[in-house]
């Protein structure tokens, strides 16, 4: 016998060695002697019991939550339904192993010694295992054979129905027929001239592993595709329907469940990307083989292949790009990081996300890192020359704070001298800069703030956001005006400017006789809008000019649904009462605001459009 213990127990081919040797190895046999010693020369040197004893010691240590039958195949055919349990009672694995190892040690020998005596029988080891199968069909008769052809070995298997009025008969005598069919072969594969059967089945389950791709079955050995006399059918369709607990899920065979073993693959990498070499080896450790491995990893819904990585690749975007960074280990653009995720997210968005989630950190003018691998904030010119100040001890030489801001950041030399000659800042007797006196610091304080200024609403993280509503003018690449209440809110003041960031280049704000915003010509054109379009605008505290568009409201919406699209919600509401309480909020008044206090503040506010459309549902 040329069978090791691996051979015939496939868990022996992917546990880890660490793991099998403090409970397999004996003194009396060799190291790794369940992968290096034929099993009849191991069991002859310890005993069959003591072989079974350490299988069964494996079995409840390393594989308690695999069907008896997954542990040794060859018990799918002599205990069929004990087979499918898990190892429970040490002793009653030890006695199932013990015996079919015993049994196919007595046939090899059996084998042996006939062969010296009399002729070989028709079904030795030595013949086709082909012919063995063709064998177990021989004695059939055509009914029968038309059934196993047909029904029980097909590809697309026909009907009882189709069958009942081929042969003239019901479907219920089709039924025992088949029945009486599958109970011949089970009968059959158990004698011992069929064990060459088992020990293929059980190579085979160790090759193909816990999952593999369906078509490596044909492929296995070369007899496989090998059209069986007494059928017609390929012999591998025969094989697979020894399998048993295989299941075909989207094109692989996987053995245990293919929802489980998904999810123990997804579990494998939820703290983060891996190698793709050491992703293989682990995944190898759940019975998947190498060769394979990248496949099956690729298949896995929620797990991507990225730059040489296995990452976990979840449904937001914002888990997404943190996971194109931690492949990159490097800071990245919002272009490069849209470019990595490979999918239908605009860079508006993704910038949006990068901008708001606490994950990530803006390190430049325009790339992202992870927070958590520490580093200074990109805040914004003016901010960052105040933290130059406040390190250099008060006040500082601009050319100084130039030539440190220039060296760590994409900023122009321009750019810092205007901001530190703006708001803010004051001149030292000797010339260098320091953060204004309080008094001289104090921000603009506008006739309203934004909480009564028109188009201006709150959103649920606190945020503010103006509503520009797109006009011809705005798609031609004009300025437009701005609220002083909005302006002041972004930390604007009379003579001041803000320069903000958005994928499509810079736009500036600038506040002379009245706060004025730069064309937003390009953010238009990459949104697609058009006239009666609306964007949403607002300012992050890194000078981004964060956006969010929304297409004009389709024609025959309710009133209250138009009031509310004014607004930027779009989602279906219950009442009046609901839709009220979220245009209170939107426009920063507290809980439970009357339906008069709502319609005050928009008055106030200016907002007539939105009261239009509530004056509406009034009347």
């Amino acid at each position: 016998m040329n069978l090791s213990l691996s051979d015939i127990v496939p868990p022996l081919r992917w546990t880890a060695p660490a793991q099998v040797e403090p409970i397999a190895s004996d003194t009396r046999l060799p190291d790794a002697w369940w992968q290096a010693l034929p099993l009849d020369r191991a069991c002859l040197l310890v005993g069959t019991a003591q072989v079974a004893a350490r299988l069964a010691d494996l079995a409840m240590a390393c594989w308690g939550h695999l069907a008896i039958g997954d542990i040794l195949p060859l018990l799918r055919i002599t205990e069929p339904e004990k087979c499918l349990r898990t190892p429970e009672s040490r002793e009653a694995v030890h006695t199932m192993f013990a015996e079919v190892l015993s049994r196919l040690i007595a046939s090899e020998t059996q084998g042996e010694h006939d062969s010296t005596a009399a002729p070989a029988p028709p079904a030795t080891p030595d013949r086709p295992i082909a012919e063995l199968i063709d064998d177990i069909f021989a004695s059939l008769d055509d009914r029968q054979r038309a059934i196993a052809r047909d029904r029980v070995y097909a590809e697309r298997r026909v009907t009882l129905d189709e069958l009942a009025q081929r042969f003239s008969v019901t479907r219920e005598r089709i039924r025992q027929i088949e029945r009486d069919l599958r109970d011949h072969v089970q009968a059959r594969l158990a004698a011992p001239e069929q064990a060459p059967i088992a020990a293929h089945l059980a190579w085979l389950r160790g090759r193909l592993g816990s999952a593999v791709p369906a078509d490596d079955l044909a492929a296995a050995v070369p007899w496989h595709r090998t059209e069986l006399a007494t059928l017609g059918v390929p012999a591998w369709r025969f094989i697979r329907t020894l399998l048993t607990g295989y299941e075909q899920v989207d094109a692989w065979l996987v053995t245990g469940g293919a929802d489980e073993l998904k999810e123990k693959t997804r579990q494998l990498f939820t703290d983060g990307p891996v190698k793709l070499a050491e992703a293989v080896t682990m995944v190898a450790q759940l019975g998947i083989r190498e060769d394979v491995a990248e496949r099956w990893l690729a298949s896995v819904p929620q797990l991507r292949i990225l730059e040489g990585h296995v990452v976990p690749w979840p449904r937001s975007v914002n888990e997404k790009a943190e996971a194109v960074l931690a492949v990159a280990e490097a800071p990245l653009s919002p272009e490069e990081i849209q470019t990595r995720i490979g999918e239908d997210y605009s860079l508006v968005g993704i910038r949006n996300q990068l901008t708001s989630d606490d994950r990530f950190l803006r390190v430049d003018r325009n790339r992202y890192g992870l927070t958590r691998w520490g580093g200074e904030e990109y805040i914004g010119i003016r901010e960052m020359i105040v933290r130059e100040i406040e390190r250099a001890g008060g006040e500082a030489s601009v050319n100084t704070v130039v030539n440190n801001l220039t060296a760590r950041y994409e900023v122009s030399e321009s750019s810092v001298r205007a901001y530190a000659g703006g708001p803010g800042f004051e001149r030292t007797q000797r010339g260098w800069i320091r953060v204004a006196a309080a008094e001289q610091a104090e921000p603009y304080q506008p006739r309203r703030d934004v909480s009564m200024t028109r188009r201006s609403f709150r959103s649920r993280d606190g945020r503010w956001w103006h509503r520009v509503d797109v006009n011809a003018e705005h798609l031609r690449g004009s300025g437009s005006p701005l609220p002083t209440g909005f302006a002041a809110h972004l930390g604007m003041a009379p003579g001041g400017s803000l320069t903000t960031s958005t994928p499509s280049g810079d736009v500036v704000i600038s506040w002379h006789n009245q706060p004025t915003m730069g064309s937003i010509r390009a953010v238009l054109a990459d949104y697609n809008a058009g006239e009666g379009d609306s964007l949403f605008i607002t300012v992050s505290d890194g000078g981004e000019l964060l956006t969010r568009y929304l297409p004009q409201a389709a024609p025959g919406l309710p009133p209250i649904n138009m009031a509310l699209h004014l607004i930027g919600y779009t989602a279906p509401v219950a009442s009046e009462a609901e839709a009220l309480r979220l245009i209170g909020a939107r426009i920063g008044l507290p809980d439970g605001a009357s339906r008069d206090e709502v319609l005050v503040r928009l008055r106030e506010r200016g907002d007539r459009d939105i009261l239009a459309f509530l004056d509406l549902e009034v009347a």
